[in-house]
């Protein structure tokens, strides 16, 4: 009897440190093997508002949620648009009733943004700590039907549609099925304009000029495209890298997809229909950030330029 008794409770052990090791092992394997384990952030990663700076589309105040400030070129799940949330609004008849608001978006002519079919996009998260809250320099363009623009500009002419912008840091510009939009500069002011046409799908189109890395937070009709909510300078952006030139497509729906930026009416607008505001449709507006510890200046393309022509034997000054 005794021989039995010590033989169950050696089985009742060995059953015991078998089940503790199958719970430690499948712990192991949530968080190292395969499963997702979220990324440990530091104060780098949260940028305080920016007192006094002003550029359209894009305002200074900071975002009320501080979960919507993330690491670049990242979002979490709970802050990003998803697909369901954009059908959920378009399909919402409540958004089509005879509402003082509503009627007031119907009666705005001219084009805003709304949400095209969904593409491939993927992004992939990186991180960047900035040199300043403040940004390096920024951007706006500005957007409508010929007819809108015409109102706009009053004397105009024709520029180019890729410009460079926030101190020669990046090259950008609005680019639509057939290459960039027309693109268009007045005599009394450095603004630009972009003529759209309804129902046309834009891209906007980033380059990166400097050396080093930047980070570049977009607004389109004053909304983020990463979360599409109200767009400030503390929320992050895109980073890009030297030298590349990068393709934003639309509103971001996931790490790998995007809802097309479309030209809408004003009432069709994301910024109508998602938020009842459409006060800030027709821009488009950017700030770049300079990453800590980086000279973006060194080795610019002027700089390459004057040591490639530098001449040996150059006549005394």
């Amino acid at each position: 009897m005794t021989n039995l008794m010590a033989a169950r409770k050696r089985v009742g052990g060995l059953f015991l440190i078998s089940a503790l090791a199958a719970l430690w092992l499948s712990g192991c394997a949530t968080n190292g093997g395969g499963g997702y384990a979220p990324e440990a952030r530091t104060n780098a990663d949260f940028i305080g508002t920016v007192a006094g700076a002003n550029l359209p589309g894009v305002p200074a105040a900071s975002s009320p949620n501080v979960s919507d400030i993330v690491t670049a070129g990242s979002r979490s799940g709970d802050g990003a648009i998803t697909r369901k949330n954009i059908d959920g609004v378009l399909n919402n008849p409540n958004q089509t009733k005879s509402k003082p608001r509503q009627r007031a978006a119907e009666e705005r002519p001219g084009l805003a943004t709304g949400f095209g079919e969904s593409t491939r996009s993927p992004w992939y998260q990186q991180s960047f700590v900035r040199a300043s809250t403040k940004p390096a320099g920024t951007g706006a363009l500005y957007y409508n039907n010929r007819e809108g623009i015409d109102a706009m500009t009053g004397g105009k002419y024709k520029v180019s549609g890729v410009q460079t912008a926030a101190g020669d840091m990046i090259e950008w510009g609005i680019k639509g099925g057939f290459g960039y939009l027309p693109t268009y500069s007045t005599y009394s002011a450095s603004r630009r304009f972009v003529v759209g046409k309804h129902g046309s799908h834009y891209s906007i189109v980033l380059k990166n000029r400097c050396k080093s890395r930047l980070e570049v937070v977009l607004s389109v009709d004053g909304l983020d495209v990463l979360d599409g909510k109200a767009a400030s300078f503390p929320k992050r952006g895109y980073v890009i890298a030297p030298d590349e030139t990068l393709e934003i497509k639309g509103w971001r729906t996931s790490p790998e997809n995007v809802a097309r930026f479309q030209f809408s009416t004003v009432a069709g607008s994301y910024a109508n229909l998602a938020h009842g505001d459409h006060r800030n449709v027709g821009v488009i507006g950017m700030a770049v950030f300079t990453e800590k510890g980086v000279d973006p200046w060194t080795w610019m393309p002027q700089e390459v330029q004057h040591r490639l022509t530098a001449d040996p034997f150059a006549k005394a000054p």
